[in-house]
């Protein structure tokens, strides 16, 4: 039994690893994106400086050219097929120019849009929050996604998963923004201190970590109607610590359970993957 529920929290653990990855390298992926593209644009426009320079010397060629006998002929020919070849790739640049400038200003828009969505959203959850402390939950807002800190101390007892009353009242006040947004992929994680715990019920903090995660996760889709398919419940242990576990002071603030919010990107995602210009 104890082999199985190791496996399981692993897979879960590995999961929620990939998925939290993911998720914050997209949104790095895409500042990044729009930082290079603008770099390609300074370089074609450095290229298309080049270029007319060289249009300009190939008419001061053929102007001289022309004024000499048909000898000159064979060159004049060679240089007026370069005057055309260069006048094309000129064009050419130009129009790949316009084109990335215009994707980059969807891309730019899109990240604009996203920003502005996870401000919202943080705002929202701060006003609903507003009748609870800091000492009791903190909202946050870092790498494009909204961080609900809430403390052991508002959501369970000592060393049990089972949610406390004033933990489901602001629960009930998260979700009620949250099913109002549907666009919202939702992170439940749950942290102890270091101190091991070794009970019939649960085995070690990984066991408890995941515990509350998931129960805070039923009690969003069972009371209070939370989608289920855009939530991922899981636990750390002691391994993401916010303060020192030497001090009671530092432990209590490590005893929490966090709901990581964050606006789909599927537009945006879907505008990088596009082939580019």
């Amino acid at each position: 039994m104890k082999n199985t529920i190791t496996k399981v929290l692993t897979v879960c653990l590995a999961t929620f690893l990939l998925t939290s990855c993911v998720a914050k390298k997209r949104y790095v992926f895409a500042r990044d994106k729009a930082a290079q593209e603008e770099k390609d644009n300074l370089a074609l426009n450095g290229r298309i400086d080049r270029l007319r320079d060289t249009v300009h010397s190939l008419h001061s060629q053929l102007a001289a050219l022309g004024s000499e006998n048909e000898s000159a002929n064979n060159a004049l020919d060679r240089t007026n097929s370069q005057l055309n070849k260069t006048a094309s790739e000129l064009n050419m640049t130009k129009e790949q120019i316009a084109a990335q400038r215009a994707r980059l200003q969807q891309l730019q828009s899109f990240i604009d849009a996203q920003q502005k969505a996870t401000a919202d959203l943080k705002k929202r959850i701060s006003d609903a929050l507003v009748g609870f402390n800091s000492s009791e939950l903190t909202v946050t807002m870092k790498n494009g996604k909204v961080y609900i800190s809430m403390q052991e101390s508002l959501l369970f007892p000592s060393g049990s998963a089972a949610v406390n009353p004033k933990g489901k009242e602001a629960l009930a006040k998260v979700a009620t923004v949250l099913n109002t947004n549907s666009d919202i992929n939702i992170d439940i994680e749950g942290h102890t201190d270091s101190i091991a715990i070794h009970t019939k019920q649960y085995p070690d903090n990984w066991a408890l970590s995941t515990a509350r995660a998931t129960s805070i996760a039923h009690v969003l889709i069972d009371e209070y109607k939370v989608t289920p398919v855009k939530l991922i419940a899981s636990g750390r242990s002691s391994y993401m610590p916010v303060a020192s576990n030497s001090t009671p002071e530092g432990r209590a603030q490590n005893r929490r359970t966090e709901i990581i919010l964050e606006p789909k990107l599927d537009e945006l995602m879907a505008l990088m993957d596009a082939p580019k210009p």
